[in-house]
C-alpha cells in the first residue's frame, strides 16, 4: 500500500473576501508540482462564499464537476436552462462535455455557503453536457458509508463519466467501518469533513485528506464524532 497525506494547514488558499477557499490540490493561482492531483482526481476545493456573492457566468469543458454543500442555500444556473438552489443533503454533477457555461451565487442574503467543488477527468471526451442534482437524505445511513456517486445510472446517487465511486459516512465515536475497493487498481482519497478519523491506523482530523493505493480495502475508526467523504478514483 502507499498513502500521501495532506494536513488540512499545508492545502492552498485563496481569500478574496467575497470567496475563502482552500485547495487540495493545485488551482488557479495556487500551484504545487507535488499536488496536482490525485489520479483522476483534479480539484478538491473547499469553498465559503460570502452572502449574496458567488461566481460569475463562466465556462467549462470535458470535466465531470460535482457539488456537494455543506451549509447554506446555493444558487445554480446554466446555458442547458437550468435554474436550481442545492443545500446541505443535496449533490449536484454536471458533465461538461463539449462545453457548458453557469454560475453559483451564495441565494442568501444573511448567511455564508459552505460547500465542496470536485473535479474528476472523464474517461469520455466531448460527450453531451448534462445536469443532475438529487437529495441523498434516502441514502443516507447512520454509523456506516453510504454511496452518493458512481459509474452506473441505476445505482444509488448520482453518476459521472469515469469508473468513481464516493460515499459519505458520519460516524459515532468509537465507531469502526472499512470499504473495499470496487477495483484495486484504483485509489482512494479520504477528506475529513468534521471530527477525527483513524484510516488504516493514521490519525486525521478536520479538513485532512489521506490518498492511499496499492491497496484492496480501507479500515476506519472514529475517534470522535467525525464525518468523512471517501472517493474511490481511478489512478490512470
Amino acid at each position: 500500500m502507499k498513502t500521501i497525506y495532506h494536513k488540512s494547514n499545508t492545502r492552498g488558499h485563496t481569500d478574496f473576501g467575497w470567496l475563502n477557499s482552500y485547495h487540495s490540490f493545485s488551482f488557479g493561482n495556487y500551484y504545487d508540482a507535488q499536488r496536482i492531483n490525485f489520479g483522476t482526481l483534479r480539484v478538491l476545493n473547499d469553498d465559503t462564499v460570502a452572502k449574496g456573492r458567488g461566481f460569475g457566468t463562466h465556462p467549462h469543458k470535458n470535466m465531470e464537476i460535482i457539488s456537494i454543500p455543506l451549509e447554506g442555500d446555493l444558487k445554480h444556473m446554466d446555458d442547458m436552462g437550468n435554474s436550481t438552489v442545492i443545500k446541505a443533503g443535496d449533490i449536484q454533477v454536471m458533465s461538461a462535455g463539449t462545453g457548458i457555461s453557469h454560475s453559483e451565487y451564495n441565494k442568501s442574503q444573511e448567511n455564508e455557503v459552505k460547500f465542496l467543488q470536485i473535479w474528476v477527468i472523464p474517461n469520455e471526451q466531448n460527450v453531451t453536457p448534462r445536469y443532475d442534482q438529487i437529495s441523498i437524505a434516502d441514502v443516507k445511513t447512520k454509523n456506516s458509508l453510504y454511496q452518493i456517486l458512481s459509474p452506473n445510472q441505476d445505482d444509488s446517487g448520482v453518476w459521472i463519466h469515469q469508473n468513481a465511486w464516493f460515499h459519505l459516512a458520519n460516524y459515532d465515536n468509537g465507531i469502526t467501518d472499512s470499504y473495499t475497493l470496487k477495483n484495486d487498481r484504483n485509489g482512494v482519497y479520504v477528506f475529513v469533513l468534521d471530527g477525527q478519523v483513524e484510516v488504516n491506523g493514521k490519525k486525521l482530523n478536520s479538513r485532512d485528506g489521506l490518498g492511499l493505493w496499492e491497496t484492496k480495502e480501507v479500515s476506519f475508526k472514529a475517534n470522535s464524532k467525525v464525518d468523512i467523504l471517501v472517493m474511490e478514483i481511478p489512478m490512470t
